[in-house]
């Protein structure tokens, strides 16, 4: 049964256990976070909530989310906001590596 975001419960947890810090800044999660830094929200990589297999859903701090946004990952990818976190396509999770070279598409 899909969460409340229309997540998969099998792409849930296979994401939940893969992606440990944030796939974009790499900034650790907290039980209590202590800021928006630490704290864990669901992602889109590509902004389409129909595509909703592992390669599309991932874990990122809120304050990585609130910068995305709707952006497309590159334009994101060339943001005052990533350069000043050091965020670029060397630095992120093998999933959004995986992103940039293959987009997951509507199946």
């Amino acid at each position: 049964m899909p969460n409340r975001w229309g997540i998969p419960k099998q792409v849930e947890e296979f994401v939940k256990n893969r992606d440990i810090e944030c796939v974009y800044c790499g900034q650790e999660f907290l039980d209590n976070p202590i800021s928006r830094k630490n704290k864990p929200s669901w992602e889109h990589i590509v902004n389409d909530i129909r595509i909703n297999g592992i390669d599309n859903i991932a874990v990122c701090c809120m304050s990585c989310n609130a910068s995305k946004g709707a952006k497309n990952l590159e334009t994101w990818l060339q943001s005052d906001y990533c350069k000043r976190n050091n965020i670029t396509e060397k630095s992120v999770a093998n999933v959004i590596k995986e992103a940039i070279i293959n987009p997951p598409k509507l199946k």
